[in-house]
């Protein structure tokens, strides 16, 4: 297990610049080195790879923070537990080299191979059909934003994890993980329109400017910047595209599919579908989605002490409610009724699971909330109420 964990010798030169100057510029007695605040300078320095090795990779299991201990869990219920098992068992039987894992040189050596290797799925993805099929959905939506890097495929893993397998034969498993992870917490931020250039960066990193020719639909937008953190690799092998300043990017796919539903994007391979609703009603989706992500958090960090099948029951009833949401933003007929229906099921568990770590008065204005929500929906399905939509430029 030793070997699967990197220790801190020799890894100062690869310390977070943040940290570093927080605690170089300031006295002891200075709020910046309150806990919370550096543990939240260290977190925005990995947004941007930013990172000490000696604070995010261990010498010893035990050392590891107890979320990460638990995440193989997890992995195995959003199905990611294949693609390190493989890693693993490649790396075990057939390493053709035994790389020092306590070197920065093979910290740097996983850092690039892993970008390298992220190139060639996410092109596999873009060039090969059945690929494609499930890489659209990232692709989908016509808004450019940070949301739209969380925009992902059920099938992603088990559809790129074979490209990194090479690795196996010379990195670490736990240097691969933990760049893998690293990498594609990278590719988040630059998902904007808000950053117009870097400067001399836009010559060797992926930045937002590359990644919004990525996303467009335009003729010369398309198959272009695949590129992970490092740009370079498109400018290697004939990728690579410039932002043209006189020529508006359209994001979506060519032939977008109208609709807000993430399952049935999930399944489903140019007027903008832009449905416009009432301020009160998108007031209300926004509140039961920030509820919806609250509660995935809570289940993330208590699912090791639950029951697997209510485990299961609150996974589905995530999606569910996620499906049900977009289904209300596209006003589908029956809606209404099974948002009714997601609120009372709410209600419910609520009534009879005893969540020990959740005080009372939450739980009761959440349930509140809910019966207030599910009458209203049902007044909704009975046409005592009605939601007038518009579409955009009707």
């Amino acid at each position: 297990m030793d070997n699967f964990h990197l220790h801190n010798n020799g890894c100062e030169p690869v310390t977070s610049v943040f940290i570093k100057l927080v605690k170089e510029g300031t006295g002891n007695e200075n709020i910046f080195l309150n806990e919370k605040l550096l543990g939240f300078l260290k977190g925005i320095g990995r947004m941007f790879y930013v990172v000490n090795p000696s604070e995010t990779t261990f010498s010893d299991a035990k050392e590891v923070p107890e979320f990460f201990r638990n995440k193989g869990y997890s992995d195995r219920l959003l199905f990611r537990g294949a693609e390190s098992y493989a890693y693993f068992y490649v790396y075990e039987h057939f390493r053709l080299l035994d790389l020092a894992w306590n070197l920065p040189i093979t910290w740097y050596l996983a850092a690039i191979g892993v970008d390298f290797c992220y190139y060639w799925v996410h092109r596999a993805c873009h060039e090969v059909h059945i690929l494609w099929a499930q890489h659209q959905v990232h692709h989908s939506s016509e808004e450019f934003n940070v949301a739209v890097g969380l925009r992902q495929s059920l099938l992603q893993g088990w559809c790129g994890f074979v490209f990194y397998l090479p690795l196996a034969f010379f990195i670490p498993p736990a240097l691969f993980i933990t760049h893998q992870q690293f990498n594609l917490l990278y590719q988040v931020w630059i998902h904007t329109k808000t950053i117009t250039t870097l400067g001399p960066l836009e010559f060797i990193f992926n930045t937002p400017q590359h990644h919004r020719v990525h996303h467009g639909s335009n003729i010369y937008c398309l198959d272009k910047n695949y590129g992970g953190v490092l740009i370079i690799w498109d400018r290697l092998f004939g990728t690579f595209a410039i932002e043209k300043k006189d020529e508006e990017i359209i994001y979506g796919l060519v032939f977008n599919n109208p609709s807000f539903n993430p399952l049935h994007l999930q399944v489903v391979a140019r007027e903008k579908y832009d449905v416009k609703l009432p301020l009160w009603c998108n007031i209300y989706l926004l509140i039961h989605f920030c509820v919806v992500v609250y509660g995935f958090q809570k289940l993330a960090g208590c699912h090791m002490s639950l029951n697997p099948f209510t485990v299961l029951g609150f996974v589905i009833y995530i999606i569910a409610s996620l499906t049900t949401i977009g289904m209300l933003f596209d006003n589908r007929p029956y809606a209404c009724v099974l948002e009714l229906l997601r609120c009372m099921l709410l209600v419910t568990a609520n009534q009879r699971i005893n969540f020990a770590d959740t005080d009372s008065p939450s739980l009761l204005i959440v349930e509140v909330f809910f019966v207030m929500s599910g009458l209203f929906w049902f007044l909704q399905s009975i046409k005592v109420l009605q939601i007038s939509l518009k579409t955009k430029g009707h």
